[in-house]
């Protein structure tokens, strides 16, 4: 073994089966369930069977509440009595603000000042104080200055192992269901869900393929693979401000490069219309990221994952009725 192989971060699957026994009575089993009918079946590749993994019926309307719960169970009785800081577009600051109430912790989030109002509210309703940062750049430089003057832990949206070997709960659980599954498609922002999720898929069935998916205006895992660093972005532009994360980072980025076959692209439009789809085949409201592997095995993935038995992890539904509307409308 190489030095660089080395240094890559690993989990395993006593790691990963010890956090599920550790978060297991405070989070949900997602159910999986078959995408199909005549007009699905036109719709993707010949002899393609997707599973649609329903993370978005998870607590807190997402993935996240794994992770972050992990981290909050694993601090020490000090760190839970200054409390924890995180920043999130939302679905990680919703998760954070769940996990510490659960745990009698104090919470503290910065969110971007755009970010919708339900989410807000959704976190201020788990009991955290929300302060608002004009952009994610700005979000991430005060939830730092939180997290020193304030001596708070902070939970990371995406980076750490904690967060991976939560999220990896979900991979384990998943091809636990569905051990018959030669690919699955993960959505990526900073790389939390993916990292864990690949790990654990690829611990337990080697063979079966993991892909990440990225909005083209948002791709920085994309553009890590390419360069084989973490990379960053100055600046953002996608619907999808779950899948926004500004830069890579070492852990996450070890993770998915270790376990990834490859990360594709995808347009806002083909996340709009993977929504429509969901809602029309599925019954699913969904934001754009728990659109998103929908709208890769739709597109860039089709052909190549023609015919095989492909799990699509639909991550989250935090999303308001009328932003939903707008956007399903347009």
């Amino acid at each position: 073994m190489n030095a660089e192989q080395a240094a890559i971060p690993r989990l395993t699957l006593a790691e990963i089966r010890e956090a599920r026994r550790l978060i297991d009575d405070r989070v949900l089993t997602t159910p999986v369930q078959p995408l199909s009918g005549p007009a699905v079946e036109a719709a993707f590749a010949p002899g393609t069977r997707p599973l649609l993994k329903l993370e978005l019926f998870q607590r807190t309307g997402s993935f996240k509440a794994r992770g972050a719960l992990v981290n909050m169970l694993m601090l020490g009785e000090s760190e839970r009595a200054r409390g924890i800081c995180a920043i999130s577009a939302g679905n990680h600051a919703i998760a954070a603000a769940f996990a510490a109430q659960s745990a009698g912790v104090s919470a503290k989030v910065v969110m971007k000042a755009g970010a919708m109002p339900f989410r807000i509210e959704q976190c201020r309703r788990y009991g955290a104080e929300v302060e608002l940062a004009p952009d994610v750049h700005a979000a991430f430089r005060r939830v730092h200055e939180i997290q020193e003057k304030e001596g708070r832990a902070l939970i990371h949206p995406f980076e750490g192992l904690r967060t991976s070997v939560g999220t990896a709960t979900l991979g384990l659980e998943f091809i636990e269901q569905a051990p018959d599954l030669d690919a699955v498609i993960v959505p990526i922002g900073g790389g939390g869900l993916a990292s864990g999720v690949s790990a654990a898929i690829r611990l337990v069935k080697p063979e079966c393929e993991v892909f990440g998916v990225e909005p083209f205006g948002a791709d920085t895992m994309y553009r890590s693979f390419l360069s084989g660093k973490p990379e960053s972005l100055d600046r953002l532009d996608t619907i999808a401000d779950s899948l926004a994360a500004p830069y890579a980072l070492p852990i996450s980025f070890a993770l998915c490069r270790a376990n990834i076959q490859e990360v594709v692209r995808i347009s806002d439009a083909e996340m709009i219309a993977a929504m429509r789809f969901l809602l029309e085949h599925a019954r699913l409201a969904v934001e754009p990221a728990g659109a998103a592997a929908t709208a890769a095995l739709l597109g860039p993935l089709r052909e190549r994952l023609a015919g095989r038995r492909v799990g699509l992890i639909v991550c989250g539904s935090n999303i308001d009725a009328a932003t939903f509307a707008q956007l399903v409308a347009g």
